[in-house]
């Protein structure tokens, strides 16, 4: 039976939709994340975890008055904690519709005018606070998750063999430390598929911790595996993995999730979690709308 986001979710997806060649922010689709939290015990008012949803749409355009076409690399972000997460395809159809829309008499006031409609829309349609904001083609990019080891290079992958596709947080294995200690990994094969289309979706993942307890680098890389046949959006999955380690930890243990996905449909998904009163620092110019934070290759 079709679970309410899959219906949600369905008011664009598997239709042929031509889109608006006038704006139109009756396109946008709202998703409750109620739903998938609920399978894995996480309250919406009680949330294990402090974290935002950042957005790149690298395919935004308008026109000014005069027809002049304006183009900017889009970036948007919003809290965890809103009740709502945008559906993709319908964000990306609602930004469509501004393609053949005029504002402005400059590019520069064009923008402007943009990004006060979108984080307008995007605000009451989710009913949260949306930061949005345009990118210069010519902004610094920022290196970010330097500090991060592949987790690849930490195993021996003769000695294992992965067989376990659809989520398996029986696989995850801990082993005790005399002192608290820090990791900083990052896993590039992260693979799910869409809930509603079952295309596959590609990330990195970067996980930071902080604990007396070491989660074993084969079995982390194991479970990370095991998404591979999994169906949640972006943002369901990273919650998923942070709350499976939380789960592993101790209470008090420092966490970081970053589910970093490639781009499809011309717009990217960066979810990002982290325990409360932890946070590392290079997610805060991830998460922050004025600057462009170059993640990874695929990126």
């Amino acid at each position: 039976m079709e679970n309410i986001t899959e219906k949600i979710a369905s008011t664009h997806l598997g239709k042929k939709i031509n889109g608006s060649e006038n704006y139109d922010p009756s396109l946008l689709v709202a998703i409750p994340r109620f739903e998938n939290r609920k399978q894995y015990n996480i309250e919406n008012d009680a949330l294990p975890f402090e974290g935002w949803d950042a957005w790149h749409a690298y395919e935004f355009s308008a026109m000014t008055l005069n027809g002049i076409p304006v183009t900017r690399l889009m970036k948007l972000s919003y809290n965890c904690n809103s009740e709502f997460l945008v559906e993709s395809k319908s964000l990306k159809l609602y930004l469509n519709s501004f393609n053949m829309s005029r504002y402005g008499t400059t590019g520069a006031e064009c923008l402007k005018i943009c990004r006060d409609i979108i984080q307008k829309d995007l605000s009451e349609k989710l009913q949260t606070v949306v930061q949005v904001d345009f990118i210069d083609n010519n902004a610094q990019r920022l290196e970010i998750f330097n500090n991060f080891e592949n987790i690849m290079n930490l195993v021996d992958e003769s000695m294992f063999k992965i067989e376990k596709f659809k989520e398996a947080p029986e696989l995850l294995t801990t082993e005790p430390l005399p002192e608290q200690k820090t990791y900083y990994l990052t896993f590039d094969s992260l693979r799910s598929n869409c809930r509603v289309t079952h295309q596959p979706d590609f990330g990195d993942a970067f996980i930071y911790y902080k604990s007396k307890k070491h989660i074993t680098e084969q079995s982390l890389v194991e479970y990370l595996s095991s998404f591979r046949s999994e169906f949640h959006f972006h943002e369901e999955c990273c919650e998923m993995i942070y709350k499976r380690l939380y789960d592993i930890l101790d209470k008090d243990d420092e966490l970081f999730v970053c589910a970093l996905y490639t781009r499809r449909g011309g717009i990217d998904i960066c979810p990002v979690r982290w325990s409360k009163g932890c946070c590392v620092e290079d997610v805060l110019k991830l998460i922050d709308t004025s600057k462009f934070a170059r993640k990874s290759l695929k990126q």
